[in-house]
């Protein structure tokens, strides 16, 4: 993936640095728009350095995402005074006026459209000073075609198929920042595809917004054909699933699983909240019994699915007696790993105007606690999985990823023989060795 550390240098041409905040959709943005400027002329350098273009990939789904956009922000014109300071993504889209108010080394503002047009942006600002090209992103039908044909990872890749989200949970600005649902056109995914496979990437793992929706805006495909054609491409080895809704979890997706064994074995499955009464605040389209009839669902075909989710703890009016309903519904359900958000505020939410409003002592306490479970279960799951013979995808000469999504460090580490024997559990990683 490009940006971070990852870079590539060429003393005698433009530079570009890239640094991204936030998701996997928004890492693949970045590579996307990054490899826009390799093919105009541009050089991809570490952004540490001095570059002629900074770009800032921003992400808005908390306050602290926030504050983290601006202080990067900040500090990146720092490094050379005398460049181009572009920050994209989902913050620039909603905080438009803020950001050129509180960081005016900010140069352009691109939001979460017209990436494409990047380039052109650049010669604009330099010609007539133009410095925003912000679009009514509620107002765009089209997925913008952006692509990607190489990441800095060994065997896997990030195939965005989807952008934008209709669900209007009373929480998430995500909908506000990314628009509504827009697909990506079949062709163009299984032609980008056929290029990572080509490029010997094993595991392809499809990301977007809301990827449960892809095919919703088009004719003649859904989320289930694109996956089964997918699959049909020689080279891939794994397709992995980035997020899904519990509610897409019926016959035909089971069916699928079935006569598909090229999916992984592990499944981000949204959850937010084990209470059903905080999920129905929060417009979740489910309660806890639709997700434990698709949990069960998935273990019947996949018995050592790894489930990772999300929870949001201190909620509005999040009781007591909620919260611990949220810890059993976690303690049953025994996921391999939580990531554990505490409540935070948006402006432009329903939830932002609700009553009863957690301070953050509360909300620390309770992320806290939710940790220990979380926690023990992942230990759990991981230590059932020491004895067994498993493939592994090797993203170094020593560690690689099961299909459920565990991390092994491999004693005699290589590509010559993926079948490896997990033999013991360290400091939260586990061991192996290549079965002869």
């Amino acid at each position: 993936m490009y940006g971070g550390k990852f870079f590539l240098k060429n003393e005698e041409s433009k530079t570009v640095a890239a640094y991204t905040l936030g998701c996997k959709v928004n890492q693949y943005d970045s590579d996307a728009v990054v490899e826009k400027f390799i093919k105009d002329g541009y050089t991809l350098v570490d952004f540490s350095e001095s570059a002629d273009v900074y770009l800032v990939n921003t992400c808005t789904v908390t306050h602290l995402s926030d504050r983290k956009c601006r202080q990067m922000l900040r500090r990146t014109k720092k490094i050379n005074p005398s460049s181009i300071l572009i920050a994209m993504g989902c913050y620039a889209q909603i905080a438009k006026e803020k950001l050129q108010e509180e960081v005016p080394e900010i140069d352009i503002i691109v939001g979460t459209d017209n990436r494409n047009s990047i380039i052109d942006l650049i010669r604009l600002f330099k010609d007539n000073n133009i410095k925003n090209d912000i679009t009514n992103i509620m107002d765009v039908e089209e997925y913008e075609e952006l692509s990607i044909s190489t990441t800095t990872s060994k065997t896997r890749a990030y195939l965005k198929i989807q952008e934008g989200c209709n669900n209007y949970c009373s929480y998430c600005i995500i909908p506000y920042v990314r628009g509504k649902i827009r697909s990506r056109k079949e062709n163009n995914v299984l032609a980008e595809a056929i290029r990572l496979s080509k490029a010997n990437f094993k595991e392809i793992v499809l990301t977007g917004i809301h990827v449960a929706s892809y095919g919703k805006d088009l004719v003649d495909t859904n989320l289930i054909s694109i996956i089964k054609k997918i699959a049909k491409i020689d080279g891939i080895q794994r397709i992995r699933l980035s997020s899904i809704e519990p509610t897409i979890i019926d016959d035909e997706f089971v069916d699928m699983l079935k006569t598909t064994p090229k999916i992984c074995d592990h499944f981000h499955l949204s959850l937010q909240s084990g209470s059903d009464t905080v999920l129905k605040r929060m417009n979740r389209k489910y309660n806890t019994q639709t997700y434990l009839d698709s949990v069960k669902k998935l273990r019947s075909i996949m018995p050592n699915v790894g489930l990772t989710t999300d929870i949001i703890v201190g909620f509005p009016g999040e009781t007591e007696e909620e919260f611990l309903s949220t810890l059993e519904f976690v303690d049953k359900i025994g996921f391999l790993d939580v990531h554990i958000f505490p409540y935070s505020k948006r402006d432009g939410t329903i939830a932002a105007k609700m009553d009863n409003q957690l301070d953050a002592h509360v909300k620390e306490v309770r992320a806290k606690k939710l940790k220990e479970v979380v926690n023990r279960n992942r230990n759990k799951f991981i230590k059932n999985m020491i004895g067994k013979e498993v493939e592994i995808l090797f993203e170094n000469n020593t560690q690689g990823f099961t299909s459920n999504y565990v991390r092994v460090d491999v004693e005699s580490g290589g590509l010559l023989n993926n079948l490896v024997k997990i033999n013991k559990l360290t400091y939260n990683m586990l061991e192996g060795s290549i079965v002869e």
